[in-house]
């Protein structure tokens, strides 16, 4: 009987997550000689957590992980990556212009941050001010921000805090390179290397259970869901679940390599 490995295993509470890694934290796979523990965290607290050691499998923002190259390995599965789904940035109806405006970005290290500082040729002109992604679109309703970088559910409901979209930086990105946008991964610790295969293909069988049994995991999605709306919830999932999620093939290994070089050339990374 082969001993029982027991590894820890950070992601995000947003139903893409939750939906990809229910059946693997929650036993409905065969995951043996493997246990996983959920470590449920917003995306840029994992990614802040990770430079400190972090979790032994994390979800970081790619963003993250090419900052953390020498302490993660990137997972083949379990990838936010795809078209029609990059970070918007939206504004209220008192919005006039980007010079001295506030914007909220939902966190230092995430992809949305790296996009908006390619867009704007390395942002040295955006005052931006962190925030919890869920605390952007309230916070522009209230005055706090002129602006902010939505991501995940955000980007279904923005419409509902009187906001507009500024620019779309996933179809920006597209235009600008023709591939999909990296925005978020699972990687592994580099100290826990020859797991690497097998921990993402664990992944993999999970990802494939939700979507054959879609109906078993909603009540862990709806438990840890900001937006408890079936239908965004629905929405969302159906967006960031994608067959990118299962593998990341050429082109989505294409797009990793050119949001490094694109950040290199800015001095980003």
């Amino acid at each position: 009987m082969s001993e029982t490995i027991e590894l820890d295993i950070g992601f995000s509470p947003c139903p893409n997550d939750t939906f990809i890694f229910d059946a693997l934290v929650n036993r409905r796979i065969d995951a043996t000689p493997y246990l996983f523990h959920s470590r449920i965290a917003d995306v840029e607290e994992l990614n802040g957590k990770a430079f400190s050691g972090g979790w032994q499998v994390t979800k970081l923002s790619f963003y993250a992980y090419l900052l953390l190259g020498e302490r993660y390995l990137l997972l083949d599965s379990g990838a936010a990556l795809g078209y029609g789904c990059g970070p918007l940035l939206v504004a209220g109806t008192s919005f006039k212009s980007l010079e001295g405006a506030r914007i909220a970005v939902p966190g230092r290290y995430t992809t949305a941050y790296l996009l908006l500082q390619l867009w704007m040729g390395g942002a040295g002109q955006a005052k931006v001010e962190f925030a919890r992604f869920d605390e952007i679109l309230p916070g522009i309703a209230a005055g706090r921000f002129d602006a902010g970088l939505i991501i995940h559910e955000g980007r279904f409901v923005y419409q509902r805090y009187n906001c507009s979209s500024l620019i779309d930086l996933g179809e920006w990105w597209e235009q600008e390179t023709g591939l999909p946008i990296p925005l978020g991964c699972i990687a592994i610790r580099r100290d826990m290397a020859s797991h690497q295969e097998a921990v993402a293909a664990l992944i993999r069988d999970s990802v494939l259970h939700a979507r054959k049994h879609p109906a078993v995991g909603q009540d862990f999605i709806k438990e840890h869901a900001q937006e408890l709306d079936d239908k965004v919830s629905a929405e969302h999932i159906a967006l960031y679940v994608n067959d990118f999620t299962l593998s990341l093939g050429s082109a989505g290994n294409d797009a990793i390599s050119v949001l490094k070089e694109r950040a290199e050339r800015w001095k980003l990374l």
